[in-house]
């Protein structure tokens, strides 16, 4: 099946994603892309409304590396498939120190670099996606991690900057609003199931989504946002919020509510010095 547009098989980093979740399925590797390049995939019905919002830059120049998770008990797999099969390379000193949990690998040739985490995103909220490649919820979706967990991507940046909203302003705007794991569905009711266990979470998520709104009118009353679109994206982050406050919290929510933001809810995130 093809997931690039024609006109972005020319893309190097998109058309080497594409080859490494292939390649990892060839192998019975579970492989899953996350992040803007997951996005591109799932949203290319919504090009135009990219390229209005100036989301994708010159020729998709945003795109500036590659980003994956995959199975800790595959992780030996993973790394022949990389190194031995694909030619990437990984710094020794990375892989002493961060070797269980997430591997960084560079092109032969340094155009750009490949992030791999295992099991579970840890940025300023964690995302879990169980640890076995039989029972986890990589598999519900290819080439790309379900998209529940593609929005929770994004929602969960806790100072969450513009190009992640245009991000969920068009992953919204390309598809519906459900409660089941389907494909091209974006099931809300599990986005709810994991906010009603972690507090934090929740909180910043519901910042997150009416900042959304706050954005996506302001993109509208300047023109970058059509009517239909701005009435479509508010409805479908409305449902959602529906969702998230009739899911019944968790005795580890409601202890964490009660703190509330008297201590602090989120992790810090700093990169990797690469």
């Amino acid at each position: 099946m093809e997931y690039l547009k024609e006109k972005d098989k020319d893309n190097i980093i998109l058309k080497d994603s594409i080859r490494i979740i292939e390649e990892g399925n060839k192998n019975n590797i579970t492989l899953r892309l996350l992040g803007a390049i997951a996005v591109r995939i799932h949203t290319y019905e919504y090009e135009d409304l990219y390229i209005k919002l100036n989301r994708l830059g010159k020729e998709g120049e945003t795109l500036t590396d590659i980003d994956i998770i995959a199975y800790s008990k595959e992780a030996s797999k993973v790394r022949k498939i990389m190194e031995n099969v694909l030619g990437f390379q990984i710094p020794g000193y990375f892989l002493l120190m961060h070797g269980k949990d997430r591997l960084l690998y560079y092109h032969p040739k340094g155009l750009y670099h490949v992030d791999i985490f295992f099991d579970k995103l840890q940025f300023s909220h964690d995302i879990f996606f169980g640890s076995d490649p039989n029972k986890g919820r990589l598999k519900l979706d290819y080439p790309t991690i379900p998209l529940a967990e593609l929005l929770l991507e994004k929602l969960q940046i806790h100072e969450i900057n513009e190009k992640d909203i245009k991000d969920v302003i068009v992953l919204l705007r390309a598809h519906e609003i459900g409660c089941i794991d389907e494909k091209e569905l974006i099931n809300a009711k599990y986005l709810a199931k994991v906010l009603s266990d972690d507090w934090g979470f929740w909180y910043d998520v519901k910042i997150n989504l009416e900042k959304i709104k706050k954005f996506a009118k302001d993109y509208h009353t300047n023109g970058l946002l059509k009517k239909e679109d701005l009435e479509d994206v508010n409805e479908k982050i409305n449902k959602i919020i529906e969702f998230i406050d009739i899911e019944p919290k968790t005795k580890n929510w409601n202890k964490r509510a009660k703190i509330g933001t008297s201590k602090k809810w989120w992790r810090d995130v700093e990169d990797v010095v690469r």
